[in-house]
């Protein structure tokens, strides 16, 4: 199925408007505020600018019937009307049909207070927004607003809630706020990955990973032929006859013709309870 249309997916958000005295259809509205924000503008002002900068053609390009734009006026009467979670999931839902479907996404999950939102004379804090964004693509899949009275972390598990699956998953990547048994746990509920910072104060947390780093390090020099040389050689049988043995020493361990030890060790034992020569003598009789 191929991807969606833009303009084709924004009619799937409601019309706030009444039925009479509709100037302008809603879904190229939006499409001009959405293309607006795209090229930078940031007021209705700069935004209805665009006919005069692209021709009157740009306005047909975006689906209205005739060749102008709403006024700024009306987009800032519009603008607090729109509903917004319905619209940022139209768009959740066309950028995730526009994302490749194989490969595993890097998702980066991390928080910004909006620019020119707070006001400290008022005391008023900024809005706080927490956003999943897609470094490859320069996109934002999913944001929500972050709540004075909560936080990050458990906006994380909204923002998880809201996130569209897809078939080559996701590798959720994050600061250490949220390395938090929840986030993990959801994240791996999605069949997701997640790689996330992990500070000294998790001390415990550090401790394991720590030892399962030195356990990977260790497993990578394990080598399948060198193990199965020296049980090879633990395994070997050894046959000796009690005529070339001559007397057994005491203490020693009783190996006989075709015995076989049940270890090296037993084999080093038995070895060294007979009597060698001194450096430089030959150990055979003389003939």
């Amino acid at each position: 199925m191929p991807p969606t249309c833009l303009l084709d997916a924004l009619g799937a958000v409601p019309d706030p408007r009444d039925d009479k005295g509709r100037s302008f259809p809603f879904a190229p509205i939006l499409a001009l505020l959405v293309v607006g924000i795209l090229l930078g503008r940031r007021s209705p002002g700069a935004i209805v600018q665009l006919a005069d900068d692209y021709g009157g053609d740009f306005a047909l390009l975006l689906g209205f019937p005739r060749r102008r734009l709403p006024t700024a006026s009306m987009l800032s009467k519009l603008l607090p009307r729109i509903d917004v979670r319905a619209l940022e999931a139209v768009l959740r839902e066309w950028i995730a049909t526009r994302l490749p479907p194989d490969d595993a996404l890097v998702v980066n999950m991390d928080g910004k207070c909006v620019r020119g939102r707070a006001d400290r004379a008022a005391q008023l804090p900024g809005v706080h927004l927490l956003a999943a964004f897609v470094p490859r693509f320069q996109a934002v899949l999913a944001q929500l607003r972050v709540d004075t009275k909560t936080n990050e972390h458990k906006a994380a598990l909204e923002l998880l809630n809201i996130l569209p699956t897809r078939p080559g998953g996701y590798i959720i990547t994050g600061d250490a706020m949220f390395t938090q048994t929840e986030v993990c746990q959801a994240v791996r509920d999605r069949d997701d990955d997640y790689v996330l910072v992990v500070k000294d104060n998790q001390h415990a947390l550090v401790v394991d990973i720590d030892a399962g780093r030195a356990f990977a390090a260790q497993a990578a020099t394990f080598s399948p032929r060198r193990a199965r040389a020296a049980e090879g050689t633990d395994t070997r049988s050894t046959v000796r006859t009690n005529d070339r043995e001559g007397a057994r020493p005491r203490g020693a361990p009783n190996v006989g013709e075709h015995g076989a030890p049940d270890s090296a060790s037993e084999v080093a034992r038995a070895e060294a309870g007979f009597p060698r020569a001194p450096l430089g003598h030959s150990q055979g009789q003389g003939v």
